[in-house]
């Protein structure tokens, strides 16, 4: 791979997007204690055009539903990076006393889309007040609905990517296992695609005292679960990546009642396109091998959710060198995907974009609960770093290509 060039070198880049701080700060907590669930983000996405609009850009609302967009031109024909951030909170009741907790009871910020579109404001302000790039655009993305709802296509669905030139595409997510001040990154897959799967165990009901004349669906369902875990231990090379999780098991009524039906819910998350592609016959194998020797059925879905993010090497290259550039060469790595799921995914389906981690792990401000967690929180401090670094990688993308 040819060192990618970093045309734009400004030593205190770090130094201006940390003048940001407290006003960056506020608009992240205020979200934070007013969250809104995917698609239901009316309020968040006001604030945010307001807020693009005061900065003289172009802004379209309703792209997606309730997603926003911001578009900064330059002063010459050129390519267009978009930059996205996700807005929607999660059915998740917050734990953590802070003076800026959830006011909504059941809603929270557990993943931290909070600080996500805060910083996409603050790279908006800090681009915008550097008046027009000399060539291409920036196109500041908000989508809504990335907790399982798949805000990012009904974006491109909406035409973002077609209406507004975009080329490129890049994002960030904050992670606790990173401490605050540095980045993570992945060349290629970075995440896992994420799918959806549904089993009903269908036995026959009957009086616990005499489980020969049932057939007892919560038993089956224990021999089910066990067979399913061969298939990541035994039926699919080390070296490749699956993990199939039943996350929620429901059935049966009364202590003394051999329940007729089990309804599982769960979620199957691979690297390599070839083998997802393979999960809907493997697991139903299983399924129906255990249940036909037991002497029940089964009914089963399998709904292919997110792809996997790919990430562009070329676009990781550059945001390294950025790294080195805003945060100094220590201050960065190359790691391992993850097995979680992202629609950035969707974009880089359709061009070629780059996804990173900003650390916000701090021990002494108790910020590395992980994502998706009630007591969930972020380092603050990472808030200007976020918004360095997005502006910064796209200014030389801009200037590379």
């Amino acid at each position: 791979m040819d060192q990618v060039p970093v045309l734009y070198r400004s030593s205190d880049i770090l130094a201006k997007a940390s003048a940001l701080k407290e006003e960056v700060t506020a608009w992240r907590r205020d979200f934070h204690q007013n969250p809104e669930l995917g698609f239901e983000e009316v309020r968040t996405s006001d604030i945010v055009a307001r807020h693009l609009e005061r900065l003289g850009l172009e802004v379209k609302r309703g792209v997606g539903r309730t997603g926003v967009v911001g578009l900064l031109r330059g002063k010459n024909p050129g390519p267009t990076i978009g930059l996205r951030a996700d807005m929607d909170a999660l059915p998740i009741h917050e734990q953590k006393d802070s003076p800026y907790r959830s006011t909504v009871a059941g809603k929270m910020h557990a993943c931290g889309h909070d600080a996500h579109t805060s910083i996409l404001m603050g790279a908006a302000q800090f681009l915008s007040g550097l008046g027009q790039p000399e060539r291409g655009n920036v196109a500041f993305v908000f989508q809504p609905a990335e907790e399982g709802l798949g805000g990012a296509n009904e974006m491109i669905k909406d035409g973002l990517l077609t209406d507004f030139g975009i080329g490129a595409m890049a994002g960030l997510h904050v992670y606790p296992g990173v401490p605050t001040g540095r980045i993570t990154a992945v060349r290629g897959v970075s995440c896992a695609a994420a799918d959806r799967i549904r089993i009903n165990i269908i036995g026959r009901g009957g009086h616990a005292a005499h489980p020969h004349q049932a057939i007892d669906s919560v038993s089956v369902t224990a021999e089910v679960l066990s067979a399913l875990q061969h298939i990541a231990s035994r039926q699919v090379d080390p070296l490749d990546s699956v993990v199939i999780t039943i996350g929620k098991i429901q059935g049966g009524s009364a202590s003394n009642v051999i329940a007729p039906e089990v309804e599982l819910l769960g979620t199957v998350r691979t690297l390599n396109p070839a083998l997802r592609e393979q999960m809907p016959q493997r697991i139903e194998t299983v399924v129906k091998g255990v249940t036909m020797a037991l002497g029940a059925s089964y009914e089963f879905d399998y709904h292919f959710g997110y792809p996997s993010i790919v990430n562009d090497d070329r676009m990781v290259d550059q945001l390294l060198a950025t790294a080195d550039q805003v945060l100094g060469g220590d201050k960065h790595e190359l790691t391992k995907p993850s097995m979680g799921g992202e629609d950035f995914s969707y974009y880089t389906e359709h061009v070629p974009g780059v996804f990173f981690r900003l650390g916000v792990g701090n021990t002494d401000k108790q910020t590395t609960y992980p994502l998706h967690h009630p007591m969930f929180d972020v380092d603050e401090d990472a808030l200007p770093i976020g918004i360095a670094m997005l502006s910064a990688f796209a200014l030389n993308y801009l200037s590379s290509n």
